[in-house]
């Protein structure tokens, strides 16, 4: 009696239909990095200092140039010791007096030649920023005390992501992949919109919330569909491409980005696009192993049927009907308590969790940790995500020679001891210290990608979706957190947040080796199955098998 992975094998494992259905999906996963990533762009920090009213009238007739207005008029300029001074506080003077000198025109408001002896305060009047774009930053002003509020802003959507990850999932499980996908679709980009057109920043935060709420969701859900379209042995290609197209949206976005420096623009340019995914309405079918995990045969035969055209394939005639074994006649519906309930499950979703939290805080916190040196913010985000294609291309070529287990422990090895070595190396060994960098880059890049391809394969059908949303939520809750990890602790020493990476990351590389080989294994259908993966072997009765009614079954 044949599963569905056996039907697959006649209508086609990866054929024309699961091709164009997983170009498709690519595409989603393409528009997924201006969410998850875009306050690098949209909340890009340009130097700055107080707007000081009568200081560019008095630079024109003095005929100054910018360094020597910055010298004479900016706090501490030059000393970088002490930016925030020039950044956030300015002279208590008026430069509208006249007589002012132009070659030390502090000497009018203090006896003293000592430019620290002028009194400071707050800018009043706003900032001046050096950038020809504009930001959320420059435009609702989130420097020196309110600098506070571009952390909300992201970690806004972070806790979105996090909430969103636990409800899409169940929704997902419980009414079907194809509704829950459509559903975040037009929710993220109508919220989208509203964030570009933001009256204020109270009001852009709400909108970015209700986007992170329902994108990752619909990211992974994405993920989940294209994995129950294929067949056993191409489900770690399409895997790992899902999440090289994600690769592929970050060198797109860094590129759109640089062409439009308007954050507004720029919004609108991202997110206008995902209004053509709704066309997923007619160009996707619904899951077969979700209908089939929820007693939905006829359904499933349509999907099939359908996939069996797509791929120009017939459909053999002792496939034509699903009937459901009599001993799993109940439906089964997802709960919170089977991620928990039996002990293999329960190992499995504690160390997910973990993994997926590592994955998070080193993947954001290197890319967060890369800002604090400043640069070119377009290519140094460009050359980072070129990174990520060799850690797809190593894993193609050896999850399925060698497993998943062993190049996810020694890629956290890898990534971690690449965080210690770059937190040792000093300055002045630039290039070494930017290779180790980029090391521990790819090592949790590649993390990312298997804890994808592994997450679905150790959970059953019908929990799938939900194992994979509860679990990867750690993930956001790594999100919320990273910035304070990177910013505060890089105020006591600059390379502790690396410290602080390579242990997490050696950590789940220990981990990892407690989860089973899924290698080779067919997805599990019930909590038996899964529950039984550890072992070495499957018996033939620990498989959900679909039943077909062959013409000599009819004839009897």
């Amino acid at each position: 009696m044949p599963t569905l992975d056996d039907i697959l094998e006649h209508i086609g494992e990866f054929d024309l239909f699961q091709k164009r259905t997983f170009f498709i999906l690519c595409l989603l996963s393409a528009a997924f990095p201006p969410i998850y990533v875009g306050v690098v762009f949209l909340g890009f920090i340009p130097e700055h200092r107080c707007l000081s009213p009568g200081v560019a009238e008095l630079s024109s007739e003095c005929g100054w140039s910018l360094e020597e207005e910055l010298n004479h008029t900016v706090p501490e300029w030059g000393n970088h010791d002490k930016s925030l001074t020039s950044q956030c506080w300015r002279y208590n003077v008026d430069w509208n007096m006249t007589g002012l000198s132009c070659t030390s025109p502090l000497e009018n408001f203090t006896s003293h030649t000592s430019q620290s002896r002028v009194p400071l305060m707050h800018c009043e009047d706003g900032w001046v920023y050096d950038s020809s774009g504009t930001s959320i930053v420059t435009e609702f002003n989130l420097v020196c005390e309110d600098s506070w509020k571009l952390d909300l802003f992201q970690s806004c959507v972070n806790a979105g992501f996090f909430v969103g990850s636990i409800s899409i999932g169940y929704i997902a499980d419980r009414f079907g992949r194809k509704l829950c996908l459509l559903i975040t679709i037009l929710i993220n980009s109508i919220s989208g919109i509203l964030v570009a057109f933001a009256p204020s920043y109270t009001w852009m935060v709400i909108f970015r919330l209700i986007q992170g709420l329902v994108s990752k969701g619909g990211w992974l859900t994405g993920y989940i569909l294209i994995a129950e379209f294929v067949g056993l042995k191409y489900r770690r290609t399409v895997g790992i491409v899902y999440q090289a197209a994600f690769s592929v949206g970050l060198l797109v976005f860094a590129a759109v980005a640089y062409v439009i420096p308007h954050w507004r623009w720029l919004q609108l340019a991202v997110t206008l696009p995902n209004f053509f995914f709704l066309l997923y309405y007619w160009c996707l079918p619904e899951s077969p192993r979700w209908l089939i995990a929820q007693k939905k045969n006829d359904k499933a035969m349509k999907v099939i049927n359908r996939i069996a055209k797509g791929n120009g394939k017939k459909l053999p005639s002792s496939f034509q009907s699903l009937i459901p074994q009599e001993e799993d006649g109940e439906k089964h519906n997802p709960s919170f308590l089977d991620l928990v309930r039996t002990p293999q499950i329960r190992k499995h979703t504690f160390i997910l969790m973990y993994t997926w939290f590592t994955s998070s805080v080193l993947y954001q916190g290197l890319i967060m940790h890369m800002g604090i040196a400043g640069g070119n913010i377009y290519l140094d985000f460009f050359y980072s995500a070129l990174v990520e294609f060799p850690a797809a291309l190593i894993l193609i070529l050896t999850v399925d020679q060698i497993g998943r287990r062993y190049p996810w422990a020694v890629a956290n090895v890898v990534a971690g001891a690449a965080c210690l070595a770059t937190a040792l190396i000093p300055e002045d060994l630039y290039w070494l210290k930017a290779t180790a960098a980029c090391l521990g880059r790819m090592g949790i890049t590649m993390c990312y990608e298997i804890i994808c391809l592994v997450n679905p394969e150790l959970y059953p059908t019908f929990l799938r979706n939900l194992g994979v949303l509860v679990c990867s939520s750690m993930c956001d809750v790594g999100g919320i957190i990273t910035p304070f990890i990177v910013y505060r602790l890089a105020e006591i020493w600059h390379e502790l947040p690396l410290v602080v990476f390579a242990v997490v990351g050696l950590i789940d590389g220990g981990l990892v080796l407690l989860l089973p080989e899924t290698k080779g294994k067919t997805l599990p259908e019930t909590i038996e199955d899964a529950e039984n993966m550890h072992r070495q072997g499957k018996s033939k009765d620990k498989t959900i098998y679909l039943h077909v009614v062959t013409t000599e079954v009819a004839h009897n």
